[in-house]
């Protein structure tokens, strides 16, 4: 791409990208921001996410992988361009009510938990069903409680937030 169309693809991301989120929201991505800018130049570049990676304990990323990554990104990714691609993916997202009410649909008392075993059974078996594995992984980042139910409430809102609610 040439250097003027990634400036002005770049300038079109960012325009108006502090909009799409709450001041709090805006706070936790710099903050996110500022923990992978590991080398704290302003920008995060191959070095900053295979750091980043190795902190996570994922120590084995390839070359490959952290080039597509980067190749995501409409030019070099300051913070700017960093939220704006996280407006991208969150673009797309229901708002939290109506994945809510699709929950709902299992849970006719609303007691806003659903069995672990009844969720993995809808999602393997319906519509786009998952594999066995991103059923683990979900439930990996949503552990089930000790009676086995998913909080699908705490869920949509993560999906939707990307942030657990607060205890109230």
């Amino acid at each position: 791409m040439a250097p003027k169309k990634a400036k002005k693809k770049a300038a079109e991301a960012s325009s108006n990208v502090f909009s799409m989120f709450e001041q709090a929201q805006i706070q936790e991505f710099k903050e996110a921001f500022t923990i992978m800018d590991q080398n704290r130049d302003g920008f995060i570049d191959k070095s900053d996410l295979r750091d980043t990676f190795c902190a996570l304990g994922r120590l084995n990323v390839g070359n490959d992988e952290l080039d597509e990554m980067l190749k995501m990104a409409p030019g070099p990714i300051n913070f700017t361009i960093f939220l704006s691609m996280f407006g991208e993916k969150l673009k797309g997202t229901d708002p939290e009510e109506t994945i809510i009410n699709a929950f709902k649909i299992f849970d006719p008392e609303g007691q806003g938990v659903l069995k672990g075993e009844d969720i993995k059974y809808y999602i393997m078996s319906q519509a786009d069903k998952f594999t066995e594995a991103e059923v683990e992984d979900m439930f990996t980042n949503f552990p089930l409680d000790v009676a086995g139910n998913l909080d699908y409430k705490n869920l949509c809102y993560v999906i939707t937030h990307g942030e657990e609610k607060e205890a109230e």
